[in-house]
């Protein structure tokens, strides 16, 4: 399934302390960063769908930096004042026809499964050209101890059941290759954080691919 569904639980008074603090120092630049990166991997006069969209923001950003482009969003549970069009979809099954958009996108969706191949072979199947996808890589111990904290901070407060399922750069090659998917192009250079704290929560910890369906 796709990042799993919020609870609708009070958040307790740290959780929604952490949460704000997010938003100020972390949210906005992040999200900023991630969308200049993505609009200039999309093609031009793209069909994208935002898979696992949240709230909508990195997917409008990229509107904001190509106006040529249409995008729209799918979501477990669509959030009120969605900033795309977006529609619900269960979490595993893409709601559309194969080949019905040019880029299927994901941005850090995939971890939240237990599965990433499952929502990855949806997306090769439902996109007629591309994937392009930001997400997190863990190779060893420290790797996954920095995720599962980045991932706490920036997602419990708002109710997001965690997996913490991070992949290794071998992992993420074998699973393109199982849902008949080549690498166009691949970095690890995704400067979300300024310095001092990109040296503990950047170091490649985060990539962004652009992703072929095969012919």
């Amino acid at each position: 399934m796709a990042a799993p569904p919020q609870t609708s639980r009070a958040t307790s008074w740290p959780l929604s302390w952490i949460g704000r603090w997010h938003h100020a120092f972390v949210f906005e630049r992040r999200t900023r960063v991630l969308a200049e990166l993505l609009a200039a991997q999309i093609p031009r006069r793209a069909s994208v769908l935002d898979i696992g969209c949240g709230d909508g923001t990195v997917g409008s950003l990229i509107k904001q930096l190509r106006p040529d482009v249409a995008i729209q969003g799918v979501e477990y549970l669509v959030r009120p004042g969605c900033k795309i069009e977006c529609r619900a979809f269960d979490g595993s099954s893409l709601p559309f026809a194969g080949a019905s958009f040019d880029v299927c996108l994901f941005v850090d969706v995939l971890h939240h499964t237990e599965n990433p191949e499952v929502l990855l072979r949806e997306a090769a199947r439902v996109s007629n050209s591309f994937v392009l996808l930001k997400d997190h890589l863990g190779e060893n111990f420290l790797d996954d101890a920095t995720l599962r904290l980045m991932d706490w901070v920036g997602n419990r407060p708002h109710g997001v059941v965690l997996t913490y399922n991070y992949q290794s750069r071998k992992q993420w090659a074998e699973h393109f290759s199982n849902c008949g998917l080549t690498e166009v192009s691949w970095t690890t250079k995704v400067p979300l954080y300024p310095g001092p704290f990109s040296l503990v929560v950047g170091r490649g910890l985060h990539f962004v691919s652009l992703l072929k369906k095969a012919t």
